[in-house]
């Protein structure tokens, strides 16, 4: 059995959670949002967070041989602290309590679907596009 309170895990987490929040942040800087309208902020960031996790995650788990520190830095430091789950419930909770709950709805429903579907797009291309020696790289 192994120990997942290994200190090199942790500090991967915290290392790639440190970049990870601040490239969150800097996304939050470049698109901005009026109040009581869609979240695109929120909505791009969880959507690219999605995307790349596919890729990192078909990438690590294919590909190289197998590493705590990878997935950990990457895709639960780096990408756990990019996305933000708390942040896209909260934005839902005040549309609705101000009465958007159209735009609210709409935001739930795409942040979802765009969601999912940008991480399998990330896993179909790291698979069939991006690692060398698989057949699907080759058409």
């Amino acid at each position: 059995m192994t120990n997942r309170m290994e200190p090199k895990v942790i500090g991967a987490i915290a290392i790639g959670g440190a970049l990870g929040a601040s490239a969150r942040y800097g996304v939050t800087q470049l698109i901005t949002v009026p109040p009581a309208s869609f979240p695109w902020s929120t909505f791009w960031t969880n959507v690219s967070g999605s995307f790349a996790l596919g890729v990192v995650l078909a990438i690590v788990l294919e590909r190289f041989p197998p590493s705590r520190y990878a997935r950990a830095f990457a895709a639960t430091g780096f990408l756990g602290a990019y996305t933000t789950y708390s942040t896209f419930a909260v934005e839902t909770d005040l549309l609705v309590k101000d009465g958007h709950a159209g735009i609210a709805a709409a935001y739930v429903v795409a942040s979802l679907v765009t969601g999912f579907a940008a991480v399998f797009l990330g896993m179909w291309l790291a698979r069939g596009r991006w690692l060398p020696g698989r057949p699907e790289a080759l058409d």
